[in-house]
């Protein structure tokens, strides 16, 4: 089995990181937070929850997929299922409040790939990495045999299984 060289893999959690930062904002439209021309001094409440990035590739050369949800459900979804479809909808308000269950559950800070010292064991499988502001990472690889987390896993189920993102590749 030939494993990738940790800058290889560093630089890409990085450079996924680094953009799902910088769009995180942007993301749905406009920033939490900020006014409608006209609306001064109004501004829509802030949803109480958090936020989920789905980052996934399949093995080394395949494409970026990624599915953004924000506390209230919405989602969008960038090439998700690997046929260059982009998708948007909501998740229904049990897959919510599942989801923010999960994403608040103290269990994760213990799955993140720090606190497991993660490292990739296998390639040309599919890699999917959970980002929860602010820095929480978790990365669940498709290989057989792997111990999965088990929080973020769920939170990968109930992702993979309410959008067309895909659980395995």
């Amino acid at each position: 089995m030939v494993r990738p060289s940790w800058s290889r893999v560093a630089a890409l959690s990085a450079g996924i990181l680094l953009s799902t930062t910088l769009t995180g904002c942007t993301l749905f439209g406009r920033a939490e937070g900020a006014t409608t021309p006209g609306q001064q001094g109004s501004s829509a409440p802030t949803p109480v929850g958090k936020r989920v990035s789905l980052v996934q590739r399949l093995g080394a050369d395949g494409p970026v997929r990624t599915l953004d949800v924000d506390p209230t459900g919405r989602w969008q979804c960038r090439d998700c299922a690997g046929d260059g479809v982009d998708a948007t909808g909501t998740l229904n308000p049990e897959q919510t409040q599942r989801l923010q269950q999960m994403l608040t559950d103290p269990a994760l800070d213990g799955e993140t790939d720090q606190a497991r010292q993660y490292k990739q064991g296998c390639i040309g499988v599919l890699t999917s990495t959970l980002l929860v502001p602010p820095g929480l990472t978790v990365t669940i690889q498709d290989c057989p045999g792997e111990p999965k987390p088990t929080v973020a896993y769920d939170v990968l189920l109930l992702l993979t299984q309410a959008t067309p993102a895909e659980d395995k590749g």
